[in-house]
């Protein structure tokens, strides 16, 4: 039975600690990025460590479109091939339906000399953060302009350049890497962002040839090689840190002990530090992952999001989902994107006090939610309400799964195996 009667639906029904083992799949956040990388050089890849997430498909369904082959294994590895010329047109549909569409900007460019794409949602650049990623490609000798929502870039060869960020843009750092990679001469960004998918990105780029400096620090000095000279690689996605933010927000709102194989305390430590101050426990698992435990209440603290290694928007969902049945007030600030906040209506349906100040949200915890129907409206409010539907006396049903589904490798099941009495109808 389904919302509606068509479209699948998440039902919780859930009272008790969870335990268990469960895998934390690769990023979302890197794989789709290493997919767009890819058409740097021809030959065969290997991507391993691959979520079956609906992003994915989407992905493969664009490269296929512009030339490449892509071919899913049984491993969870992706095999992707490029051979001669691929096509610098990126079919309109698709690209609109996938922001991640937008890493091809830098790759096709370097390399090819051109890309005419559509951006996800018709976004005039000059008025979206995709403007760092034009300035950018601007300043290293390429001509841009933007028409009814869709973007051509000329650049017969790109130049080294010395880019300063205002902002540590994700995507702007991503597509200027990958553009540099082949550029003539040498490009310095500053300011660049830190995050693991960054890194993980230039890490791919060195397998293949690239020579990046100061990975994983704010400053990157790229020297562009000939192109022709980037090879074929393979490479495992790092884990999804989001994902195993998700399964610790699940421990802290049921309480009970998780093991989380391949989540890695590094990448969220900042995170790891505020769920510390709520009452949970984490213990490394001989470098195989990372332990949660939680056996009381939380206790509300104040948290805001920040550029990494701050703690990431993608978390401030499952941050006021916790702090939902969290002993005493708290006030959530949201520094990077302030109307991220669509999915509070949804908690507040499920008993949450939440009331907003413009981009601060101030949540005073109950005991307990209580259960009733609530629709996802993007990926990481999916996974709140997902999270909320554990500390809610009842049925939580949750709608708009498809959402849920372009981010996560089978929540549902992963979620089961610890306990949770959870299914999809």
């Amino acid at each position: 039975m389904t919302i509606g009667g068509s479209e699948p639906v998440i039902r919780i029904d859930h009272d008790g600690p969870l335990e268990g083992t469960v895998r934390v799949p690769g990023a979302k956040n890197s794989v789709l990025k290493l997919m767009a990388a890819t058409v740097l050089a021809d030959g065969e890849f290997t991507i391993n460590n691959v979520p079956g997430i609906a992003d994915v498909d989407i992905m493969s369904h664009i490269l296929r479109e512009i030339g490449s082959t892509v071919e899913r294994a049984g491993d969870g590895s992706l095999l992707i091939r490029h051979d001669g010329d691929l096509s610098t047109e990126v079919p309109t549909g698709l690209a609109g339906r996938l922001r991640a569409s937008v890493n091809l900007l830098g790759p096709l460019v370097t390399r090819f000399g051109s890309i005419h794409i559509a951006l996800p949602g018709g976004d005039d650049f000059g008025l979206r953060p995709i403007d760092m990623h034009i300035s950018g490609l601007e300043a290293m000798g390429a001509s841009c302009h933007f028409d009814d929502g869709v973007l051509t870039v000329h650049a017969p060869r790109l130049s080294g350049a010395n880019i300063r960020f205002s902002f540590p843009s994700v995507g702007a750092t991503e597509n200027l890497v990958t553009a540099a990679v082949l550029a003539d001469g040498v490009t310095t960004i500053d300011g660049a962002a830190r995050e693991p998918e960054v890194a993980d990105l230039c890490h791919f780029l060195v397998s293949m040839g690239a020579q990046i400096e100061g990975i994983g620090e704010s400053t990157l000095r790229i020297t562009g090689v000939p192109r022709g000279s980037l090879h074929s690689a393979t490479h495992r996605v790092v884990p999804d840190r989001i994902q195993a933010a998700t399964y610790i927000a699940s421990v802290a709102v049921a309480g009970g002990e998780v093991d989380m194989v391949d989540a890695r305390r590094a990448d969220m430590r900042m995170f790891l530090h505020r769920c510390t101050e709520m009452g949970l426990v984490f213990t490394d698992l001989d470098d195989v992952g990372l332990r949660v435990a939680s056996s009381q209440r939380l206790s509300a603290v104040d948290v805001q999001t920040l550029p990494y290694p701050g703690v990431a928007t993608d978390y401030k969902p499952l941050v006021i989902a916790m702090l939902s049945v969290a002993n005493g007030s708290a006030v959530v600030t949201e520094n990077l994107y302030p109307g991220r906040f669509r999915y509070i209506n949804e908690l507040q349906a499920l008993g949450a006090k939440i009331t907003m100040h413009e981009h601060h949200a101030e949540i005073t915890g109950v005991e307990r939610l209580s259960g009733t129907e609530v629709t996802a409206h993007d990926i990481r409010a999916g996974a709140a309400l997902v999270v909320a539907g554990l500390a809610a006396d009842g049925e939580t049903t949750i709608s708009g799964v498809g959402h849920i589904d372009r981010g996560y490798d089978d929540l549902v099941g992963r979620l089961r195996e610890i306990g949770v009495g959870i299914s999809r109808d």
